[in-house]
């Protein structure tokens, strides 16, 4: 599965750090402090061919008003079906609005992340993600890699649409923050039960747009057992010369990202880097190396990274769509044929996806 393609995709773009014996000479990115520096440290340095390139061309994704599909318009369902397969047979990103996601929610979501990372490094640091561990607060890779770091911060956690889940998300971040951040646990909950359903209609509409029955991705999903992400960007002193994320695919099913208002998503499409610019009314999504194979092989799952500017944070909510651990990824029959064999069968890894996603999203 294309998978395996793209965990050589990170291994290519990150080299293991040696284990040193001096625990106090590690790097450590604490972005109060590395946000004002002139010279960022060699390790966040990238080399000539992949530094970022100076204003991108702008990338033509479809803006998809989900408010005639959600109200049950047939017309309005199948225009956006169309506009989906145009974009997932070219590229795989497309932008979607009157989503029907809460307005409230989606503020409290940012705001709760602007005051998770204004917090001082000591206390983020009380969520810190475990060697082997997919989950909690991560300041770079300074303690796993040693080149071509990201110029970065990220809280990540589980989420499961299993009915016994229902305070998953709350229960996690209150564990490992304490209770103090249970607001923000409660938000996260709420945010991603959002996403879940959001992402359920959204493989509606996959289906229609493929030809296979319209309940088929959403019956595959409906227990699904995805990971939210909260991205943070510093500013950097010197964007030139480094990345916020570096190129990769996600290697799950469905990312649906929500930015804030300062640009930084950029596409790898025809050979050229492309940018997303920023719609706080809308959601990016973008179909991942998942469903790819589901689709066999007729959406693409494409390449994408972060940049960083000298001015401004850039923030970002991310969260990856995946099936339940124990799914078989196979394309439904109807997209099998003697002229369009089956490209792949396989289960869903979700250790190999939440490693790879340890290293990416944007």
């Amino acid at each position: 599965m294309a998978i395996d393609c793209i965990s050589n995709i990170a291994s290519m773009t990150h080299h293991p750090k040696d284990e040193k014996k001096d625990e106090q000479k590690k790097l450590v990115f604490d972005a109060s402090v590395l946000k004002f520096e002139s010279q960022i440290p060699k390790e966040f340095i990238w080399p000539d061919d992949e530094k970022p390139s100076a204003n991108a061309p702008e990338l033509q994704v479809p803006l998809i008003d989900l408010g005639g599909f959600l109200s049950g318009d047939p017309v309005a369902t199948m225009e956006a079906s169309r506009f989906i397969s145009e974009a997932c047979q070219q590229h795989g990103f497309f932008l979607v609005v009157n989503h029907g996601v809460d307005a409230k929610l989606l503020a409290d979501a940012h705001k709760y992340m602007d005051n998770f990372f204004l917090l001082p490094l000591r206390q983020k640091q009380r969520a810190q993600r475990k060697l082997g561990e997919h989950c909690g607060y991560a300041s770079s890779f300074t303690g796993r890699f040693s080149t071509k770091l990201p110029w970065k911060e990220t809280l990540s956690f589980r989420y499961s649409a299993e009915n016994n889940s229902s305070k998953m998300v709350e229960d996690y971040l209150v564990n490992k923050m304490g209770n103090e951040l249970r607001q923000l646990g409660r938000v996260y909950q709420d945010y991603c039960e959002a996403m879940s359903k959001l992402s359920l209609g959204i493989m509606e509409l996959l289906a229609i747009s493929l030809g296979v029955g319209r309940a088929h991705f959403r019956e595959f999903f409906d227990k699904n057992d995805s990971i939210m992400r909260l991205n943070y960007y510093p500013p950097c002193q010197k964007p030139d010369l480094t990345l916020g994320t570096g190129p990769h695919c996600d290697p799950t099913s469905l990312t649906i990202l929500h930015q804030d208002r300062v640009g930084g998503l950029q596409v790898f499409v025809d050979n050229e880097w492309h940018s997303i610019s920023p719609n706080f009314e809308a959601f990016v999504v973008n179909i991942g190396d998942t469903f790819m194979a589901l689709s066999n092989g007729r959406y693409k799952s494409c390449l994408h990274r972060a940049v960083v500017n000298s001015h401004k944070p850039r923030k970002s909510l991310a969260f990856f769509l995946c099936p339940e651990g124990d799914k078989v990824v196979t394309p439904p029959a109807e997209l099998v044929s003697q002229n369009s064999p089956r490209n792949s069968q396989t289960g869903f890894n979700r250790e190999t996806a939440e490693a790879v996603l340890s290293l990416s999203t944007v």
